[in-house]
């Protein structure tokens, strides 16, 4: 059974992860798969074609030849058309492939009676946790945030006592309590700086406090604030408001705010005004990592900084792909677990009844099956 890893920076994206590195070809080729690797697919992770080919590898010059007749496709993100059209029916495509997005290339995939898998859509079960790309991504994503927001910052994080003065310790706000963010408050206090944290989640305060950092919300009066798969939903327009309200006040005297929060498939909730922005002190520093999905912050840019009234928004696209490095072998490993659901003794043997594959399937004989994205 042949199994084909993209190129994914060779469409164009700024991609510079991998769907696979050469520790997982390993364990692909011992599963009896032919492993079929695009070639440069790992130049952004610093992963050469050799490598793959001493893992057991081969190399393909063109990706839509070679998914022909592919029986799986991995990716990162969604596959270039041209892929999608060289797709045999009954192939399996398994990735990020944003279910939320644009529907055309979805749609695309069913027409060619491809199956597909979208990880971003993996129950928040404990059998899945080794399998759950936005966290593994995630936790990346919150660290690098935070050191790019201290590369920016023209002040030190830490308070330091000299001879000549003291230095203050920088203030650092967490908006969102969720894998990035609680990476970002632990990043933070390790680089010395005083935190605050919030989050729709009354839930998320133990977390929050056990990491060193203090927390705040609006009481939610009764409100339902997350999902039963544990992601925040949209809040009341009165909480809404009054969460503005508090948000508005606090972050006045911040130096550093890191906005994490996004709603599956909703434009993200937009948290921080131009207001609040130009109520912050000079050379404070916003990274708004929502800014894919519509951002966070009203002045944010995706993949742009802009400095407004003095204040830096940093609005980094991929920021888990800015540590390639060590995303590319993460994810990888989250797609060799999640394959060892469905392969078995080299073929494939996917059962349909499990909640794992319920969760994630997208298109199966030539229709889009998935609930959220049915109609």
């Amino acid at each position: 059974m042949k199994l084909l890893v993209l190129a994914d920076g060779a469409a164009g994206a700024g991609e510079t992860r991998v769907a696979a590195v050469p520790d997982t070809v390993k364990a692909l080729v011992k599963k009896g798969l032919d492993v079929v690797v695009v070639r440069g697919a790992g130049q952004g992770s610093f992963l050469s074609d050799d490598a793959y080919q001493a893992a057991g590898a081969t190399l393909a010059d063109s990706a839509a030849e070679a998914a022909r007749d592919a029986d799986i496709v991995l990716s990162v993100r969604r596959p270039p058309a041209d892929v999608i059209a060289a797709l045999k029916p009954g192939a399996v495509v398994i990735g990020q492939l944003d279910p939320y997005g644009p529907r055309e290339p979805i749609e695309q995939i069913a027409g060619q009676k491809a199956v597909a898998f979208a990880m971003e859509l993996m129950p928040r079960i404990t059998r899945a946790q080794s399998m759950d790309v936005l966290s593994s991504q995630a936790n990346l994503a919150g660290y690098k945030a935070v050191i790019d927001a201290a590369a920016t910052f023209g002040r030190a994080l830490p308070m330091m006592m000299t001879a000549a003065g003291t230095v203050p310790a920088a203030r650092a706000f967490i908006m969102g309590v969720g894998v990035a963010g609680l990476q970002a408050i632990a990043t933070a206090r390790r680089l010395g700086a005083v935190v605050t944290a919030t989050d729709v989640r009354r839930a998320a305060a133990e977390q929050v406090q056990s990491l060193g950092a203090k927390f705040i919300m609006v009481d939610a009066e009764g409100e339902d604030l997350e999902t039963k798969g544990g992601y925040a939903k949209e809040m009341s327009e009165d909480y809404q408001r009054r969460q503005a309200a508090l948000v508005a006040e606090h972050i006045k005297a911040q130096d550093i705010v890191i906005t994490t929060a996004l709603i599956p498939g909703r434009p993200a909730p937009r948290l921080i005004t131009a207001a609040m922005v130009e109520s912050m002190k000079p050379g404070s520093v916003i990274v708004d990592l929502a800014v894919e999905r519509g951002g966070n912050v009203e002045l944010s840019k995706p993949g742009e900084t802009v400095v407004h009234n003095g204040v830096t928004i940093l609005g980094h696209l991929n920021l888990a792909g800015r540590l390639a490095g060590n995303a590319s072998p993460l994810y990888a490993k989250n797609l060799t677990n999640f394959l060892d659901v469905i392969v078995k003794d080299g073929a494939l043997a996917i059962d349909w009844d499990d909640e794992i594959i319920q969760g994630t399937a997208l298109t199966k004989d030539g229709e889009i099956i998935h609930p959220a994205l049915k109609g």
